[in-house]
This record gives C-alpha cells, structure tokens and sequence, in this order.
C-alpha cells in the first residue's frame, strides 16, 4: 500500500488549520483543537495528519477491493471538485442536493433512476422526438435535466455504498443520519462547528476554504489511483496463475 506522503507543512499551507469562529464551535471537537488565534479555532495538525492517513487507508482498502464509493458535497465550493473526482475514477457522487431518501429509501430513487434512463432514450431517438409537440420536448428535456442534476451522479450506484465521503457534514448531515442508519463507514471532513460522533473516520480541519478541498480531493486522488493500478495488477497476476 503506497499512499500519499502527508506533510503538516502542505496542510498548513492550504488553510486546514483553521477552524471556524470560537462562538461557532462544537464542544465535542475539543480534542482535536491546539489552540485560538484572533477568535479562530486552530486545529491539531498533528491529530490531523494521523486521522487523514487512518481515512486514506480506509479509502484504499475500499477501492482495491472494488468496493463503491459515494463522494458527497453539495456546497457551491466542492461541487464540481467531488464531481471531478468520482468521474475520473468510475466511482458515484452527490453535489447538488441530497434527495431525502437517497439511500434509506432506495426503492423510489431507483424508479426515479429508471425515468431518468427512459427520458434519455427517448430525447436519444430521432423518431420519438419528431413525434413531439415544442412544448412537450421542453418539458421533457427540463424533467431530465432535473432528474440528470440530483441523480446523475448515482444512476449507475445500484443500491448501498460501500464507503460514503463527506466533505461538510454540517450542509449534509441527512447523508450522515442514512449512512449511519444503514452501517455505511463514513470518512468525512470534520470542522469545528461539527458533531463528529457518527463519522467513523474524520479529518478535522478547514471544509470551507478551496485550497484545503483540493488538497484533500488531492490526497482522494492519489489513493484511488494506487489502489485501482494495485488492484489491476493483482487480477493480472491471478489470470496468469490459471
């Protein structure tokens, strides 16, 4: 397992030391606090880097084993960052809203799913579309780009996740209370003002600023990268083993 080198220096740079203002914070985060600058909670980044190596390997350990991974961030700052990373690695995301019911209520996400895949091949076939007035190509194409907006990022999910990763649990706590209520690991970002007891694996620090998201979706990156080339080589070497 060869995993991103995390380096305190690189977390200091991009910002994940600081948490929120002190009148914003969750008692519960206190562990993991070294101290306050000008009213801003300052992260351990010691505790920090062991708890992101802990989640990386959570991560790597998922994706070798071809397990699903569901990235969750539906903030305006990480929404294309979490979109980028499960496309490039054939996994499964969430970043414009969590429909309530993604996961406990699956039964009515996969009819929803199913709608979507039928208004596709519709707005797919020549034939079909000349048989339609303006107005109900218009509404047909505004019901899929609705349905591609909030379900897109899962239509191929196929039921429970393997691995969910959060990157505010705040914004979305509901992914963390169905995750929780199904036994679905959670590795999430954990700020300051956040309730960490339902994450099983957290990285405290910074989930707002852009720079600390990217070095995270960095560190995702890598990990899964490892692990999918990992992975490959060891079905190769079971193949020629036959």
């Amino acid at each position: 397992m060869n995993l991103p080198e995390v380096k305190i220096e690189d977390l200091l740079e991009s910002g994940v030391h600081f948490g929120h203002n002190v009148k914003r914070w969750n008692p519960k985060m206190n562990e993991y606090i070294y101290g306050v600058r000008n009213n801003i909670h300052i992260f351990d980044l010691r505790i920090t880097l062991e708890a992101l190596n802990a989640a990386l390997v959570k991560l790597y350990e998922t994706v070798n084993k071809s397990g699903k991974v569901l990235f969750v961030g539906t903030k305006k700052q990480c929404s294309e960052i979490v979109k980028d990373i499960a496309t490039e690695y054939n996994q499964f995301y969430i970043n414009k809203r969590w429909l309530g019911g993604t996961l406990t209520n699956w039964k009515t996400i996969s009819n929803s799913i199913k709608r979507l895949d039928d208004l596709q091949n519709l707005l797919n076939d020549n034939e079909s579309i000349n048989n339609l007035s303006k107005k109900e190509l218009l509404e047909l194409s505004r019901e899929r780009d609705k349905l591609l907006l909030n379900l897109g990022g899962i239509k191929d999910l196929g039921g429970k996740p393997d691995l969910i990763v959060i990157f505010d649990i705040v914004k979305d706590k509901i992914a963390v209370l169905e995750a929780k209520k199904l036994n679905i690991p959670i590795v999430a970002i954990v700020d300051s003002n956040a309730d960490p007891d339902p994450i099983n694996y957290l990285i405290p620090g910074n989930d707002d600023a852009i720079r600390s998201i990217n070095l995270y979706a960095d560190y995702f990156k890598q990990t899964m990268k490892e692990a999918s080339e990992n992975a490959d080589t060891k079905e190769s070497k079971d193949e020629e083993k036959k």
